[in-house]
């Protein structure tokens, strides 16, 4: 790797995420070339110029840039301390073809809602076990984007769906230990993923993952405190490891679990 380079590449365990690329180039300028998958990119700091189907781009400051499969495109640093960005390449079910033609005639989407949200599932795909919390970021950016490429027929869609939720918070429940996909939440309850995310917010006012995540801390506590060794802990309470244990426990307790085990202790 030459100076000025950084480079982070991995394939999550998420349907639909093909890998998540993280780089920083200082002078590397890429030639034309195509991707098969759709390509999502952020650019964090700097700037890229790019021509894609021979026609001169940018990355403006605060927008998501949308490359379609199969049409060519390069790349190159916009400013002379190069760029940093992060990209996300998505397989075709994410996007039909029939949105190709637009993506090509408006690749940057100025949306500060879909950057956050794309920041926020970079953040999920960060460390395993956190796959349900990016599948449902995943389903709304999906939905977020078909709006920007099909505003004519983009809609608000259906109000949240109370029954819909309560099935999935039972499904949710039953689950706790070896979790849910969301697409397979999908195929139970007939309902559209990003319908699902909606409704279970919309009625219960925290996200499924989250939901689900809780549910796993407090599970936790009580194992902690009945003297279950934190490192049996995770696995016992469904988490994907002791690091994510770890990750989850402090964010809603505010302390470690080893830390919490101990205020257990006889004589305190």
């Amino acid at each position: 790797m030459t100076a000025g380079q950084q480079i982070h590449a991995w394939r999550p365990q998420v349907p639909g995420v093909t890998e998540v690329f993280h780089a920083r180039f200082t002078e590397h300028a890429y030639p034309m070339h195509v991707h098969d998958v759709w390509t999502l990119l952020l650019v964090d700091d700097g700037a890229v110029r790019y021509d894609l189907d021979r026609h001169p781009h940018g990355t403006p400051a605060d927008t998501v840039t949308l490359l379609p499969p199969h049409v060519p495109h390069n790349g190159s640093p916009a400013t002379a301390h190069g760029f940093r960005k992060r990209v996300l390449y998505l397989d075709l079910t994410q996007l039909g073809p029939e949105l190709v033609g637009p993506a090509v005639d408006r690749p940057e989407l100025a949306d500060a809602l879909l950057r956050r949200r794309v920041g926020r599932l970079h953040t999920a795909l960060a460390a395993p076990g956190d796959e349900l919390e990016a599948e449902s970021r995943l389903a709304l950016i999906r939905e977020r984007r078909h709006a920007h490429l099909r505003p004519r027929i983009a809609t608000t869609g259906p109000e949240p769906d109370a029954g819909l939720a309560h099935r999935l918070r039972e499904l949710l429940d039953a689950r706790l230990l070896q979790g849910l996909a969301l697409d397979e939440a999908s195929a139970l309850l007939h309902a559209h993923p990003a319908h699902l995310v909606r409704a279970f917010s919309g009625a219960f006012g925290i996200a499924p993952h989250q939901y689900l995540t809780t549910l796993r801390v407090g599970r936790a506590r009580h194992l902690l405190l009945d003297g279950l060794p934190p490192g049996e802990v995770a696995a016992a309470a469904g988490f994907y490891d002791q690091s994510h244990l770890n990750r989850h426990f402090k964010k809603v307790v505010g302390t470690t679990p080893g830390r919490y085990a101990r205020t257990g202790a006889p004589g305190r």
